[in-house]
């Protein structure tokens, strides 16, 4: 049996501190309302879970091997399901990119998207070659999770063409 980091230990502390200074950013600027602070909260117990997922489990005694593993043939086959589940756990990112940044154009997403996605691929890279951590990077997850940040996007511009949605989203909006 390998001993491991604790993950609440780590990614509950620095999501609190995430969280304190994104309400002292809305509260500075004056824009801290109960669904703002909402958004705040759902974005940093998003990432704190993506990290907590992704990057985690990272071993304190496990054999490193000799190969570095870092996946970057994108002909090469990948799971369907793996697909599915990149595209799934990036949607939120394209749906909370525009409440923070709500005048930011359509790349924006994307670029969040991507941003956070190669965080974790070097991180998965770092602590499955440096430190034994259980997860390979792979440049497919980082693809499907862009595509699930622009879904999400997408699934939010679709709402707000709703006016009844749009004046709702527009209380979230960080603006």
């Amino acid at each position: 049996m390998f001993r491991e980091v604790p993950v609440l230990p780590v990614v509950v502390p620095l999501a609190v501190v995430v969280l304190l200074g994104l309400l002292w950013h809305l509260r500075r600027r004056a824009l801290l309302t109960v669904p703002r602070a909402a958004v705040a909260v759902a974005l940093c117990v998003y990432a704190a879970g993506v990290v907590a997922n992704t990057v985690f489990p990272v071993y304190l005694d496990k054999p490193h091997e000799a190969v570095w593993q870092l996946y970057l043939d994108p002909f090469a086959p990948y799971e369907v399901a793996d697909a599915l589940m990149n595209v799934a756990v990036f949607v939120p990112v394209g749906v909370l990119v525009p409440l923070v940044l709500p005048r930011a154009p359509w790349w924006a997403a994307a670029a969040a998207a991507a941003g956070f996605s190669l965080l974790i691929e070097l991180s998965q890279f770092l602590t499955g070659n440096l430190l034994g951590g259980g997860h390979l990077a792979d440049v497919h997850d980082l693809f499907f999770n862009v595509v699930g940040g622009l879904l999400g996007l997408a699934l939010l511009t679709a709402l707000t063409t709703v006016p009844a949605l749009d004046r709702l989203v527009e209380r979230f909006r960080w603006r």
